[in-house]
């Protein structure tokens, strides 16, 4: 489970500080998922969990006249995302998309990669999401399709004999159901519903070691690094080896990469 006050606290510090590398294992979900945005009009468009504001900065460029505000709820993650942003056309806020309003924004587009399985009460959420979304608004984001078919997270979990736990429980793979999605955001007030399978590549490390590069990345960002905290002694040592090793047999030449499976939602504002 990943929470507000995780992303909050550590979680989104390590994303803030990794923000180059966090990009990059998502480069090839990025460019479906801005593909996926282009194909919808709007000019007031509001980007859900921005972090650190690549798809925000993004589709700023590929829409000149647009306003777009990147939402998020870290700190650290808005700073980062403040710091790369020259584009007067963008700002970045930090605000629970759960509760957020700004009466002068009525976005026509709302977007979010990866930014939205973690909400409290998801039915909550998005009924204020479509509440403060202008008349026809279309709605666009991404999320994890099941632990089983990205294996990237299924092997970690058995190397750390990861119980199951609360499919349903905020965090990465809590939308990975459509079913419960669509009766989320139909209970919302969401229509047009539609979901588009995508598979891409986790890209963990790169260049001369990737193995170090991945392995460096991976005890600061998922479930690698929060078994890393948690474990002592010989078990975080042991953990460390079968990682290790695991990484290894996911390289070809200077890149380490794991199979990812995701879902790209549609769905429209009546």
């Amino acid at each position: 489970m990943t929470d507000g006050l995780e992303w909050q606290g550590q979680v989104g510090r390590s994303w803030a500080d990794l923000h180059a590398l966090t990009d990059r294992s998502f480069s090839g979900l990025t460019q479906r998922l801005l593909e996926r945005i282009s194909a919808f009009p709007g000019d007031r468009v509001l980007d859900l969990g921005c972090g650190a504001g690549e798809v925000s900065l993004a589709i700023a460029r590929a829409r000149p006249r647009a306003r777009v505000i990147g939402l998020d709820i870290s700190h650290d993650l808005v700073a980062v995302a403040q710091s790369r942003n020259q584009n007067p056309g963008v700002d970045f806020v930090v605000g629970d998309a759960a509760s957020w309003i700004d009466p002068a924004f009525v976005p026509d587009l709302v977007v979010s990669r990866h930014g939205v399985m973690f909400f409290d009460d998801p039915v909550g959420a998005f009924t204020h999401i479509r509440g403060i979304a202008a008349p026809g608004a279309a709605l666009v984001f991404s999320c994890f399709r099941s632990v089983r078919e990205n294996a990237w997270a299924a092997d970690i979990a058995r190397m750390i004999d990861q119980p199951a736990g609360d499919p349903h429980a905020p965090g990465p793979f809590a939308f990975a159901d459509p079913q419960r999605v669509e009766a989320i955001l139909g209970a919302a007030g969401w229509q047009r519903i539609e979901f588009e399978p995508v598979d891409f590549a986790y890209i963990a490390g790169q260049g001369d070691d990737p193995v170090a590069d991945a392995r460096a990345f991976l005890a600061r960002i998922g479930p690698a690094a929060r078994a890393m905290r948690t474990l002592e002694g010989e078990q975080k040592e042991a953990f460390s080896a079968k990682l290790g090793e695991w990484l290894e047999r996911n390289r070809s030449g200077n890149l380490v990469a794991m199979g990812a499976a995701a879902w790209m939602v549609t769905a429209l504002r009546d």
